[in-house]
C-alpha cells in the first residue's frame, strides 16, 4: 500500500537545505537564498512533499509586489523533483499551485534545474514554455579529476596566463568582511566596463554573510603581492556538489597581470578540496546561446526559447542587452577554462490571470522597448 503524501509548509531550514542538497538541488533554492531576496523586494515560502518522515519534493517560491497591484511568483532552479515520476509531479504542482494562487499570483514562473537535452515536457501541467530569468547557457567544468587533468582541458594560453599570474606577483587570499567595500567599488569599475548593472553595496554584504555563515561561499581577492593591492575578487559558491561563480569584479589596473585567471584557478582547487564536482561559470552571453542552439538543432534535440527576461537575480546576465563585445569577451574568457557549454530548458510560467498576465507581458515589452 503506498504510503499518503503530505504537504509541509516552510520545513524547518536545515532540514530544507539538506533535503536539497541530498536530492541535486541547487543554491538558489537554499534558505539562504530566500532570506537574501527577503532582504530585498520578495518574500519566500517553501513547500515540502513528504511519504512518511521523508521529503520526496519540493520548491522554495518567491514572491513580489509588481506595479499595478501585480503579484508575481517564481521558482528559481526549481522544484526538487524527479520529473519522471508523474503521480509525485502533478501532487507537487498542485500543492504549488495552490500556494501561489492563495497569495494572489497572477502567474508561477518555473525554472527547472534541468538541461535542454532532458527535456521534462512540463506542458503537460499546463506550464507554457516562457522566458528566463536565469542564464539559460553556462559552461561547466568537470571537477572530478585530477588537478592536472582539470588543468590540461583548458587552453594553452589559460595554463600559460595562470602560470603567469604567479610570475608577475600575483597572489590570492580569501577576503573577509572588511573587504566588501573594495569589493563592491571594483564591481562599479566594471560594471562601467563592461555594461552591466549590479547590484547595491547592501546585498552584496548580505549575501557574502548569510552564505559564509553556513560555509556556502567564500570571496577571493587577487593581489598585487608588492603593493597589497586588490586587482580583481570573485564571490564563489559551493552548495550540494556544485560550485558557481555568482559575481566577479576586477581593476582597470595592472589586467596585463592576469588576476582573473589566478582567481579562477584558486577558486577551482577551492572546490575540488570541497568535494564539490561541478564548476558552474555561471552564464554565457547570446553569442554562446547561439552555438547551443544550434549544436542541439542539429542533434533535433532540443527547441529554443526565449532568454534574458529582465532581472535582479543575476546582474552578469544583463550583458546581453550591451554591446557584442563585451558579452563576446566574457564567452571567449570563460570558454577558455575547457568546459562543456550546456543550455538549461528554460522558464514556463502557469498564468492564473489572463489579463493580469498580458498586463505584465506588455510592461516587460515596453522596458525592454526603452519606456518603462
Amino acid at each position: 500500500m503506498r504510503a499518503v503524501t503530505n504537504i509541509i509548509q516552510n520545513p524547518d531550514a536545515r532540514a530544507w537545505n539538506d533535503f536539497v542538497a541530498a536530492n541535486g538541488g541547487h543554491i538558489l533554492q537554499t534558505v539562504e537564498w530566500g532570506n537574501l531576496k527577503s532582504r530585498f523586494g520578495w518574500s519566500a515560502h517553501r513547500l515540502a512533499l513528504t511519504r512518511g518522515d521523508k521529503m520526496i519534493a519540493g520548491a522554495q517560491i518567491l514572491f513580489r509586489r509588481l506595479p499595478l497591484g501585480l503579484r508575481f511568483a517564481y521558482i528559481p532552479r526549481g522544484p526538487i523533483v524527479d520529473f519522471k515520476d508523474h503521480n509525485t509531479l502533478t501532487a507537487l504542482f498542485d500543492a504549488l499551485f495552490r500556494a501561489a494562487k492563495s497569495r494572489s499570483a497572477f502567474a508561477l514562473k518555473i525554472e527547472p534545474n534541468v538541461l535542454a537535452v532532458d527535456n521534462p515536457q512540463l506542458e503537460t501541467w499546463n506550464l507554457k514554455p516562457a522566458t528566463s530569468i536565469q542564464p539559460r547557457t553556462t559552461i561547466h567544468l568537470d571537477l572530478t579529476r585530477d588537478l592536472d587533468a582539470i588543468l590540461a582541458q583548458m587552453k594553452p594560453k589559460w595554463r600559460y596566463n595562470i602560470r603567469l599570474a604567479e610570475r608577475k606577483g600575483v597572489v590570492v587570499r580569501q577576503g573577509n568582511a572588511d573587504d566588501l567595500p573594495t569589493f563592491y567599488r571594483l564591481m562599479q569599475i566594471t560594471s562601467a566596463r563592461d555594461q552591466f548593472a549590479i547590484h547595491s553595496a547592501d546585498y552584496y554584504r548580505a549575501a557574502f554573510e548569510l552564505f559564509t555563515a553556513r560555509d556556502y561561499a567564500r570571496l577571493f581577492v587577487a593581489e598585487f603581492a608588492l603593493a597589497s593591492e586588490p586587482l580583481a575578487m570573485i564571490f564563489v559558491t559551493a552548495f550540494g556538489g556544485e560550485a558557481i561563480y555568482l559575481y566577479g569584479a576586477s581593476s582597470n589596473e595592472h589586467r596585463e597581470r592576469m588576476p582573473n585567471h589566478a582567481l579562477h584557478w584558486a577558486a577551482i582547487q577551492w572546490a575540488k578540496n570541497r568535494g564539490c564536482a561541478r564548476y558552474d561559470l555561471w552564464g554565457v552571453s547570446s553569442v554562446a546561446d547561439a552555438l547551443v542552439g544550434a549544436k542541439h538543432s542539429l542533434n533535433q534535440d532540443f527547441i529554443s526559447s526565449n532568454t534574458s527576461e529582465a532581472s535582479d537575480e543575476h546582474s552578469k546576465t544583463t550583458v546581453a542587452n550591451a554591446s557584442p563585445l563585451p558579452q563576446h569577451g566574457l564567452y571567449q574568457f570563460k570558454q577558455g577554462f575547457g568546459g562543456e557549454l550546456v543550455q538549461y530548458t528554460g522558464g514556463y510560467d502557469a498564468v492564473f490571470s489572463r489579463w493580469r498576465y498580458a498586463l505584465y507581458q506588455r510592461a516587460l515589452a515596453m522596458k525592454k522597448g526603452g519606456l518603462g
